[in-house]
């Protein structure tokens, strides 16, 4: 018998869902959340949103009405619906929308990742085959994120005069290992466009070259810019111990620059600089990101090996409620644990040996495809951000793993990864 929908309950579903979605795109990059705890929200967020299919045409209605007031949430819902209804009209409105809104079209293209390969036949095909550029960029999205290569669409983007869809094309060819078109990468580091530029010198370094593109990560990692964390992080990856100290002798000479540094030195993996990095952790502002650096190096777990301090005064994580305080960004350090730079260095002076220095080390150990496959499984976000991408490094051409899919779809890849080493 069916029932009509519950009002109240189907509107929870649809807020729920929003929420949810924006929270996800905090986890996916947080340095607390492992990929057990991802699946436990991403569980959360499909039953959500399976209330809304449940609730059929009311709960399409809901997700549809939350537009008016569109954000990442709101487009992500509302497109997911569109997409498993096959609503050609509803997802041509969030695609209108999400194209005038730039700062929403991160929900758009999630919502794309999260749907199952089978919801997209079709819809992929005509946005690759779209006029409009901006649809195409959705359509290689959508491929990537599900791991399907969309052949010569690609390749054409590339050339494509429109700079985000080149920079989106360059992005899916490191995604899927696409080598056949290495020297196009290479050949894109003089794009006129930054971003393009930044998107081609990744994607050459991810794909194997070990020349230009390298060589451009390097000069960006030495000049500001929202792309410098970025570049500098790939760069250390690749360049030679000698190398590495210079780029870092670099940018210590910025005082404004120390937490770059900090980070820089993670990446590293010199167990050089752990004295230095301990020696941080007695500052407020630093101890939490030094002690994250520390943890790439070493393998250690602050909070799990009972390595944290205990405060006396919790500090402030994220906006104040002070209405005249302008500052409302989270605290970019929330979730870190505050390490005790005490117990660390007992632990350092006990263990320290068994660290070369002059060697590079990703968690605990020298990275090999084999370890990095251990931290996709059971490391933070961070660290299998870092996982996947040194994976790459290791082995060009292999496609990058994708740690911000469905958790379960994550959970499953793995499996398959596992399967095949063991074979």
């Amino acid at each position: 018998m069916k029932r009509d929908p519950v009002p109240v309950v189907v509107q929870q579903h649809e807020q729920e869902a929003i929420a949810l979605r924006n929270t996800r795109s905090f986890l996916v990059r947080a340095p607390h959340v492992k990929l057990n705890q991802l699946r436990r929200l991403d569980d959360r967020l499909a039953a959500h949103l399976d209330g809304l299919d449940v609730a059929g045409e009311y709960g399409s209605k809901l997700a549809a009405d939350a537009l008016e007031s569109p954000g990442p949430g709101e487009i992500f819902t509302a497109t997911v619906r569109a997409i498993e209804e096959r609503n050609a009209v509803g997802l041509e409105k969030t695609l209108a929308l999400a194209q005038a809104l730039p700062d929403s079209q991160a929900g758009l293209v999630s919502a794309f990742g999260w749907v199952s390969t089978s919801s997209l036949r079709g819809i992929t095909k005509a946005l690759l085959e779209a006029p409009d550029a901006f649809r195409r960029q959705i359509g290689l999205a959508a491929c990537a994120a599900h791991g399907v290569d969309p052949a010569a669409s690609v390749a054409a983007a590339l050339k494509d005069a429109d700079a985000a869809l080149r920079a989106r094309a360059l992005r899916v060819v490191a995604a899927l290992g696409r080598v056949d078109l290495l020297a196009d990468c290479v050949d894109a580091t003089a794009d006129a466009d930054a971003h393009c530029a930044f998107e081609a010198a990744r994607a050459g370094a991810l794909l194997g070259d070990r020349r230009g593109t390298v060589s451009a990560l390097r000069s960006m990692a030495l000049v500001s810019g929202p792309r410098r964390p970025h570049a500098l992080a790939l760069a250390l990856k690749l360049l030679d111990p000698a190398e590495v100290h210079a780029v870092l002798k670099s940018v210590s000479q910025n005082p404004a620059a120390v937490r770059l540094l900090i980070r820089g030195i993670g990446v590293s993996g010199d167990p050089h600089y752990v004295p230095w990095l301990i020696q941080q952790m007695n500052s407020p502002k630093l101890a939490r990101i030094a002690g994250e650096s520390f943890s790439l190096i070493t393998g250690v777990d602050v909070a799990r090996q009972n390595f944290e301090r205990t405060l006396a005064e919790s500090p402030e994580a994220g906006p104040s409620d002070d209405p005249d305080d302008d500052d409302i960004a989270m605290d970019e350090d929330h979730g870190l644990p505050w390490p005790d730079s005490e117990k660390i260095t007992a632990w350092w002076q006990a263990s320290g040996h068994r660290f070369v220095a002059g060697t590079r080390y990703f968690m605990g150990e020298p990275p090999s495809l084999a370890h990095c496959l251990a931290v996709l499984k059971e490391g933070y976000q961070r660290q299998r951000i870092a996982a996947a991408e040194w994976r790459c490094v290791l082995q060009p051409g292999m496609p990058l793993f994708n740690t911000a899919a469905p958790a379960w779809r994550q959970q499953r890849w793995l499996g398959i990864t596992a399967t095949a080493v063991e074979a």
